[in-house]
């Protein structure tokens, strides 16, 4: 399912609770994006417990429950941790990926709130959540008398509301200070073959683990967590982070002049990571139109512009990187572009293989 409007983690809250206490509702997601943390969050909000079930593990059975012969008659008694007396948020995960025969099973649940002649309490909650067919997660398609049985919203990644989550659960501040820098690689869609990939969760695991190893953690094994974590390119980003963080060089200092691009062999990864950060800062600092510029812009595109030629007199390749057309994202200010073809032609005809 591709949604046309989507929500952010802050906005979703505000949603189920206006939304969620009247009306069933189905988060959709990609994975690790926090879907069963925030509705965890808002029963707790709300005051009442919240009940998890993991849809790709439920049978029918596990819903409607066994029967028993009372006064001659059969009756089906649901589990335990559904039938309760007390109003709760019951969160169906993973809903989408149960069988049909399940999906069936939990109709009269959704809609009635009911499972059999158990009745949910007063002021119950029901929520589902998914993952999409295009995130390569275990799916079926979700029948139609079901579908229609919810709400339905689509939870996107926000790296401010992330952040300011992140900052009151102790995540590791290697963590936060990188997602500020390059808040583009928070999330990432997941690969098509079997690989990590980073999302906000793998991202939490990976602070976890560099909590865990305190002063023991040597360069060999942050590269060895970042690589099982995150996805290749950013596990390398962060690990040439980490580098630039340990040493003299700063991106702030390079773009005041104080010191230049890392030239020796050995900090390449730190050289990449700095040019990958300085493409960033500009598309985030520079205006997309030329007539929008101050004084500080010119003084910064002028900067730039020396700051490529130096790097492409220690690495030509990185200094191509920071002028490509990306396949997909933001680009570098048309004008800004215009300006570096007439001052430094040949770094553009590079490449562009001309």
């Amino acid at each position: 399912m591709n949604p046309a409007i989507t929500v952010t983690q802050k906005q979703l809250s505000e949603f189920l609770l206006n939304v969620a206490v009247v009306r069933p509702v189905f988060i959709w997601g990609a994975p690790g994006i926090g879907k069963s943390s925030l509705v965890e969050e808002f029963a707790a909000e709300v005051g009442i417990p919240c009940v998890s079930l993991l849809g790709s593990q439920l049978a029918p059975e596990d819903l409607i429950g066994v029967p028993q012969i009372i006064d001659g008659t059969s009756r089906f008694c649901p589990p335990r941790m559904i039938a309760r007396d007390e109003p709760y948020c019951l969160f169906l995960d993973e809903l989408n990926a149960c069988s049909h025969e399940v999906q069936k099973a939990f109709y009269s649940l959704i809609h009635e709130r009911r499972i059999g002649e158990y009745h949910l309490p007063e002021a119950s909650i029901v929520i589902g959540a998914g993952n999409r067919a295009q995130d390569s997660a275990i799916v079926k398609p979700m029948s139609s008398p079901l579908l229609n049985r919810m709400v339905h919203v689509h939870l996107k990644v926000s790296h401010r509301d992330w952040l300011d989550w992140a900052k009151n659960h102790d995540i590791h501040p290697w963590v936060i200070e990188y997602i500020q820098t390059r808040p583009d690689h928070l999330w990432s869609q997941p690969p098509k073959h079997e690989e990590p990939f980073s999302t906000p969760r793998s991202w939490h695991m990976l602070s976890d683990t560099l909590h865990e190893y305190g002063e023991r953690l040597t360069d060999h094994w942050l590269e060895v967590l970042a690589m099982g974590c995150l996805s290749p390119h950013h596990a390398t980003q962060f690990k040439g982070f980490i580098k630039q963080i340990k040493s003299k060089y700063q991106l702030t200092a390079i773009l005041k002049g104080e010191i230049g691009w890392p030239h020796l062999p050995e900090d390449r990864d730190v050289l990449y990571f700095l040019a990958q950060s300085f493409r960033a800062q500009l598309i985030k600092e520079l205006p997309q139109e030329r007539l929008a510029m101050t004084g500080s812009h010119k003084d910064l595109a002028h900067r730039a512009k020396g700051l490529l030629k130096d790097l492409a007199a220690i690495s030509f390749e990185i200094a191509q990187m920071v002028v490509s057309e990306p396949e997909k994202g933001d680009a570098l200010p048309s004008w800004l572009m215009v300006e570096i073809v007439r001052d430094l032609p040949r770094l553009v005809k590079k490449e562009n293989g001309t």
